[in-house]
């Protein structure tokens, strides 16, 4: 006679928050119960404030929306974007817990080739809980994946590894592409499943999307600052990229590893090409000097944590990149007031507010 198969709980229950940002009701959850369930979602609502945003029976979570945003950062709040999934950086800094998911709320449960529906959380829980190997290039992939290990010639003195500050998942179907990209393939879907984690090399920048994407809030917390944008900003679409520069910059100065690839998402739906250039394009011509700025960027060994570095980093992007646009320059300063904010929130005795299951939570 079979036994019952032993209860196994969720991996990190109490130590990970899942945050969404969202502008509409989040049926999507439904798919995804079996696996988040278990978790606290952080919800960050963007735009009509007056509109109520339905949650599925039987999640725990708190919903912020830009009411609250001002309450809880008064004169700071001015830093977090509106209109633009940025926002989603307001959950990253009134979360308590060690790790973080994001995830947006047009991405469903995904299949492997044999057609098993993937956890993607857990995935994300496994890359975060290996090391990374930035030092030097394992061909096998990631060595600490089982049925994988340190290929010959690997040093020995490079196998412990660093902590993994960042897993950076991928998506099948719908791309993450630029306008310009959608634009010219508009039929064009990822079914390219690749079963592999790599750690993205020391010096290596990437483009990071935010719509499947953990991290390590106590290792990179303070630099996974989505920037200005959105309304009454020159430049969308690029708060996860902007995001994605920094933090590379400061893991790769501090010691610490990315990792790309595992796990999967299924990504639903392709937004505007039209309206995504209108977003997009000063950021593209910015990008060829943005990019080579990040490439050349070297921080002073005296700054020994992430919120020195990413203050010595906010003075570098006003002086190196403010005579391509005034915009930098508040951009610059904005990347103060959110070292600030979250110096605030996260100190001692320090917490938010926000609807809880129709509750308010201190």
């Amino acid at each position: 006679m079979a036994q019952p198969a032993s209860h196994v709980s969720p991996p990190l229950k109490d130590e990970l928050d899942i945050v969404i940002p969202t502008i509409r009701n989040l049926d999507f959850l439904e798919m995804w119960r079996p696996f988040f369930q278990p978790y606290h979602l952080i919800i960050v609502q963007d735009g009509d404030t007056s509109k109520t945003i339905r949650v599925p029976d039987g999640f725990d979570y708190e919903l912020y929306n830009r009411n609250d945003i001002n309450r809880v950062l008064g004169p700071k709040a001015n830093s977090i974007s509106y209109k633009d999934s940025a926002c989603r950086c307001f959950g990253f800094l009134v979360s308590k817990k060690k790790y973080i998911f994001t995830i947006d709320d047009d991405c469903f449960v995904a299949k492997d080739p044999s057609g098993k529906e993937i956890n993607a959380l857990s995935q994300h829980v496994q890359n975060l809980l290996t090391p990374s190997t930035p030092f030097f290039f394992n061909t096998l992939y990631d060595p600490y994946r089982e049925g994988a290990d340190f290929v010959r010639g690997y040093p020995f003195s490079l196998r412990g590894g660093v902590p993994t500050a960042i897993s950076h998942g991928l998506w099948l179907n719908i791309p993450d592409y630029d306008a310009p990209t959608q634009l010219v393939k508009p039929l064009e879907r990822n079914t390219r499943y690749v079963d592999a984690v790599l750690t993205i090399p020391k010096g290596t920048l990437f483009p990071m999307c935010g719509m499947n994407l953990a991290f390590n809030r106590e290792l990179i917390g303070p630099a996974m600052y989505f920037g200005l944008m959105g309304d009454g900003q020159p430049i969308g679409r690029y708060d996860d990229m902007w995001a994605g520069w920094c933090v590379k910059v400061i893991c790769d100065h501090l010691g610490l590893g990315v990792k790309t690839g595992l796990p999967y998402i299924w990504h639903s739906k392709a937004s505007n090409p039209f309206v995504n250039l209108k977003k997009e394009y000063k950021g593209i011509y910015w990008q060829e000097d943005i990019i080579p700025f990040f490439q050349s960027v070297v921080l002073p060994k005296e700054c020994t944590t992430v919120e020195t570095c990413y203050i010595e980093l906010s003075k570098l992007v006003k002086e190196k990149l403010g005579p391509i646009d005034p915009y930098f320059h508040k951009l610059g300063d904005a990347m103060v007031t959110w070292i600030e904010a979250w110096e605030e929130l996260n100190s001692p005795g320090q917490g938010a507010t926000a609807q809880r299951n129709g509750t308010v939570k201190e």
